[in-house]
Parts: structure tokens; sequence; C-alpha cells
């Protein structure tokens, strides 16, 4: 019987992530969630944090490195977000440009990334720690807190850059929980902590762990679903990573939970609890419900888990199913379709749940089990099957419950955007159509500016011709104007002179007929006169 799910789910059914809302499946892609694991890169790492610390200054270093130094007087940075008083950080956000605040988050976004370079990391560790160290960052505080500035110190606290995404959609209420430890980080879970009011020491003494979607031994979650990598506890129903259980030896022999009876078979000793569960029907079961559902790449991944379980396995069974496992790798490496391992495991399963030696439990050591001892054990069992049963479908309401809400949720924003996409396209439509206006309009213009400037080309040159013209006719005009002009002086000049000429003549003739000076000038006068006339002309 399987317990239930990491994020409350169940291994064998599928589970609505809380990136998009829709069904998983066992895949790789599951890994690239925005809900990464806390205790991933960016959170704190004890050693390298002592290194740190010890090579650098502490003031010094928090002042020079974060952000690249202190922020002007009307702008933050991360480092002011991180140790300065929530109300003044808040009411300095709320002046500031709503461009200004995504680019504050952008560039957490690239710290937490994990692409970025030793001194992003670097950074992002002080950062976390100065996060960590404050006391008065509590849920009463918090409530002063502007959205944006929330979302940066949960961010940094929690290790998880989904709280940064404009598709986060949590309430200020929950991201503060998250921040207090009181609600799990996990987006797709964000269940109540501790998660249903579980008591265990795990639960109670470790911040912000939730059994129902962490792993007990390295408390980071993801979602892997119809999967073997988690392993639940049939006890108390907190989950643990396959490779982890392994790892920390949670996985190894022992003598069977029903009647300690036969060679040790392979079992889970939960770190929560302590109990063991029985691997072999746990494998049974997840590939009964989950192996059609996989592809031929998840069945490799799977079955390499199953031969890491029972690789070391003392039962006859377990080897059996060590050996059938390796022969099925080889085999779908080979190219041996993954329907057709798939029938052959599950028929080798259900081969060795009839080999069971619960069926022949009564005839061991060679006797008889009484009738009211059978009795007895088989309504033993059967209340622990119907008591499964039960736990089994609360937790598959549950999930139908999620599941639900997930999908509605998924089609109202698949609406939205489809809407967006529709009101895209007739924008971009529209948009073409104006540039196609605008490009006609500019040829047409261009085709206007060059018949223009053939006409003033045109133009200048009859223009210059023209002028040609013109100052060849002012030219002649002039000639025969200053000719027309002398001819006439000439004549005026000419008949002056014949006049005074007449007059000296008529005084030389006065003079011989008389002494007296009465007529006018000296003969020598008038011909000065005369002279300077024909010279002027």
């Amino acid at each position: 019987m399987l317990p239930p799910h990491p994020n409350g789910l169940q291994p064998s059914l599928f589970l609505a992530s809380s990136d998009n809302h829709e069904p998983r499946m066992n895949s790789d892609q599951i890994r690239e969630s925005p809900a990464e694991s806390a205790s991933s890169w960016p959170a704190i790492d004890a050693a390298a944090q002592l290194k740190l610390e010890n090579q650098k200054a502490e003031d010094g270093y928090y002042e020079q490195s974060v952000t690249r130094g202190r922020s002007s007087a009307n702008r933050i940075s991360l480092l002011d977000i991180a140790r300065e008083r929530v109300d003044i950080i808040s009411e300095q956000m709320h002046l500031l440009p709503n461009e200004y605040l995504e680019e504050l988050k952008g560039r957490l976004r690239a710290m937490l990334e994990g692409n970025g370079s030793s001194q992003q990391r670097d950074e992002f560790m002080v950062l976390q720690r100065l996060v960590q160290r404050r006391s008065d960052l509590t849920a009463e505080t918090l409530i002063k807190a502007h959205r944006v500035q929330l979302e940066i110190v949960v961010a940094i606290k929690s290790g998880i850059q989904f709280f940064l995404h404009q598709s986060m959609n949590l309430s200020q209420t929950a991201l503060i929980e998250v921040f207090v430890y009181k609600r799990c980080r996990n987006i797709a879970c964000q269940s109540q902590l501790p998660a249903e009011d579980c008591l265990c020491e795990i639960c109670t003494n470790r911040k912000g762990f939730c059994s129902l979607c962490m792993c007990v031994i390295c408390n980071k979650f993801d979602f892997e679903v119809n999967t073997c990598r988690w392993i639940g506890c049939d006890s108390c129903a907190h989950w643990t990573h396959t490779d982890c259980a392994i790892r920390d030896k949670q996985v190894g022999t022992g003598a069977s939970p029903v009647n300690g009876l036969g060679s040790a078979e392979m079992q889970f000793r939960c770190r929560a609890c302590n109990r063991t569960s029985e691997l072999l029907g746990w494998v049974n079961d997840v590939f009964q419900h989950c192996a059609p559902m996989w592809d031929k790449e998840s069945f490799l991944r799977e079955l390499t888990v199953v031969s890491k379980i029972f690789r070391l396995s003392e039962n006859t069974r377990g080897r059996q199913l060590f050996w059938k496992s390796e022969e099925l790798i080889e085999k779908l490496k080979g190219g041996v379709a993954e329907t057709t391992a798939c029938r052959s495991i599950l028929s080798f399963l259900q081969e060795l749940e009839m080999d069971s030696p619960k069926s022949s439990e009564a005839g061991i050591n060679g006797r008889m089990m009484p009738p009211q001892e059978a009795c007895s054990r088989i309504a033993e069992v059967v209340q622990e099957a119907v008591q499964k049963m039960e736990i089994v479908a609360d937790e598959k309401m549950r999930m139908l419950k999620r599941a639900r809400q997930a999908l509605e949720t998924c089609d109202h924003e698949l609406e939205e955007k489809a809407k967006e996409v529709a009101e895209l396209k007739l924008e971009r439509q529209r948009k073409r159509q104006q540039i196609d206006e605008l490009e006609s309009v500019v040829r047409l213009k261009e085709a206007e500016a060059d018949m223009f400037q053939l006409k003033a080309d045109e133009a200048r040159r009859e223009a210059d011709r023209l002028q040609r013209i013109a100052l060849a006719k002012s030219a002649k005009s002039e000639e025969d104007y200053a000719s027309s002009y002398l001819k006439q002086r000439l004549s005026e000049a000419e008949a002056e002179r014949q006049f005074l000429f007449e007059k000296i003549k008529l005084q030389d003739q006065g003079s011989r007929s008389s002494q007296s000076n009465d007529m006018g000038d000296p003969p020598q006068a008038l011909y000065t006169k005369i002279h300077e006339i024909l010279k002027s002309v």
C-alpha cells in the first residue's frame, strides 16, 4: 500500500505543479520548476561562509560587494533592503518607479539562477546572511513592507527565485508565513507548517520542513511523481529521496516485518519514526500503477533505481528483481520498446507476488496454524488494509481537489493568454498595415522628390542659358548705346565747330573792316575753345 506522495499526492498518480498547473508525468523536465529547492547553491554553505568571513572584514565587505556600492539618495539597492529597517525601505520603495523595482528583482534573479560568477554567489551569501541574522524581521514588521520588498527578502532567505516571478500570485500574508516558517516554501504544496499538525521531532524542530513534500534527509523538494525515486514511510507518511536513503544507509536488509522468518529482505528505515517499510511490495505497487505511463527514458531511470535498491539484497525474490532490472536495462538500451519492457516487468512482479512466502506461512516449521489464530491474523491484515485504504482515499480526495483547482486556474490563465495573443496578433496586423501604408507614402514622396529634382535641374539649366543670353544682349545694348551716343556727340561737336568757325570767320572779316574789339572774344580764345570741344568728343 502506498503512502501519500510528496506535496500531498499519491506517487502513482498525477501531480499538478505550481509552475503551469498541468498534470506532470515522470520526466527530467520536472526538475526545472521555478520552485527550486532552498538548499541549492544560493543557500549559505557553512564552510564557504566561514571562509568568506575569515577572508574579508565583515562590515567593509558588506558595504562594497553587494550591488557594487551604496545606493544614491533616491535609489535603493539589494544591500539596503537586506539590512535597513522595513518601514524606511518601504517608504522609499513607494516613491520609486516600477521599472526600477523590476530591475532590482531581475538583479536578484540573476544571482539565484546559478549561472553567474563566484562574485555573484558571494554577494548572495552576504545578502542571505544579513537577512538571516536580523531579529526585527517578524510577521508584525513585515506587514508594513512594500510588496516587492517582501518578495525580495523571502527570495533571499529561501533561495527560491520563483518568489520574484511576475506569475507568482501569493498574497502578502502567505509570503510572510513563508518567511517566518509557518507555510511551506514549495509553491506546489503551500501547506501550513507543521504539515497536518505533525508532532514528530523533525517537523517540530526543523524550521521550514514540510513532511508532505520534502526529503527527511536532505530537506529538499522537487516535482518528481509516479516514480521510485521517492520512498514514503508506511507508518508516518514522511518522504525520503531514494538516493538519499541509500547514501545514508536507510535502505538495507532486515527480517520480514510479518513473521520475522526466512531470509532477510530489503527494507527502508524512516529517519522520522525509525520504523521499517518493506520495499519489494512498494516497487510492485509503483510499477503496477505508473509503469504504463512511462516513456523509455523514464523506464531506464526507474529500473536503475530499483537496481540500486536491490543490489545488495540477500532475499531470493530481491536478487531475482535485481537481475531482471539489469536485464531490462540492457534490452532497453539495445532498442526494445518500453511497452514490451513494461509487460515483462509487470508479469515478473506478479510471479514474484504469487511466490510470496506469505501464502505458506501456515505451514512453516511443519505445523498447521490454528483456525482461531488464522482468523485473528486475517482480521488484523484486513483491518490494516482498510485503514491504509482510508488514508489513501483521503489523500486521493485532497489530490483531486488540488488537481481540480489547478486545472481551473490553468484554464483561466490559458484563456487570458489566448486573449492576449489574439490582441497582440491584431495589434501586429494593424502595425503591419500602418508600416505598409507609410512605406507606400515614402515611396510616393521619393518619386515626387525625384521628379521635382529633375524639373529643378532643367529649370536651373534654362535659367543659366537665359542668363547668358541676357548678359550677351546687355553687353550688345551697352555697346550700341555708347556708339550712338558718341555719334550724336560727334555730330553736335561738328555743328558747334562749324558754328564757331563761321563766327571766327565773321570776326576776322569784322577786324579787317574795323579795329574795334567790341565783337566778342579774340580769335585765339575761340581757337582754344574749339580745340577743347574736339578733344572731349
